[in-house]
């Protein structure tokens, strides 16, 4: 299984709440009705906790910029899964889809993603 992970920077226009909340009840409903189309297997929304003074704490004890306001995690089967999600109309239609709909909520030009390969250490 692969992973892509996106870790989301809101536009500046939009509060914590505002962003999560859209990305929550208005963008993770629209993933869930793409998945298919797309291959994606498994989605996960990881919102930054409200707590500014916590997270610049945890960011300052490492030296560290300031977080984000959220990771996505999306998983496929394998690398050609992924790499083929968009070969045909119905991908593309939904990607496309997906993009569109993230501009109303992410600043793309500060939002990293990258395919990555889990190696779990600690599992319960």
């Amino acid at each position: 299984m692969i992973k892509l992970v996106f870790c989301l920077t809101r536009l500046p226009h939009l509060s914590l709440e505002e962003f999560q909340t859209y990305w929550l009840q208005t963008h993770g409903p629209l993933v869930r009705s793409h998945a298919a189309a797309l291959k994606i297997r498994r989605y996960v929304q990881s919102h930054t906790a409200d707590n500014a003074a916590m997270n610049q704490a945890i960011a300052a004890s490492r030296g560290a910029p300031e977080g984000f306001d959220g990771v996505a995690e999306l998983w496929w089967d394998s690398v050609e899964d992924f790499a083929s999600a968009t070969s045909t109309p119905k991908g593309r239609e939904a990607a496309r889809i997906l993009l569109q709909d993230e501009r109303r909520f992410i600043d793309h030009s500060r939002s990293p993603l990258w395919i990555s390969v889990e190696h779990p250490i600690i599992e319960s």
